[in-house]
């Protein structure tokens, strides 16, 4: 996972884009303001604590948390770009979580900084 940090050292902005919860079947497209469910919110906060604990392994590994991480993370191409940017940080860094919030119940919009002190 740290394959991006050398460049990142050398100046090289890394930026990931995508939703770390997205699950488009379950979106609730009569109500985008609705609450999140309880599965979404329940990974939202697993990731988050993982985040700061810096344990990339099991971001890595997502899928072993069973059917929650399935329901939020149905297909990976959203979660993904999270992995990359987390492997760039430096363990020094400090992570902010400058955007938050759900979408439809199933969306998080939670992004992730991680900046040199």
């Amino acid at each position: 996972m740290r394959a991006l940090a050398p460049p990142r050292a050398a100046g090289v902005l890394i930026l990931g884009s995508g939703n770390l919860v997205h699950n488009l079947g379950s979106y609730r497209w009569n109500d985008p303001a609705s609450p999140a469910f309880d599965w979404a919110a329940s990974f939202e906060q697993w990731a988050r604590a993982a985040i700061l604990q810096r344990d990339f392994d099991g971001l890595a590994n997502w899928e072993r948390l069973g059917s929650p991480a399935r329901l939020a993370v149905p297909t990976p191409e959203h979660y993904l770009p999270l992995l990359s940017v987390l492997g760039a940080s430096d363990d020094t860094d400090r992570i902010d979580f400058p955007v938050e919030g759900f979408e439809g119940g199933s969306i998080s919009m939670l992004a992730v900084k991680c900046a040199a002190v």
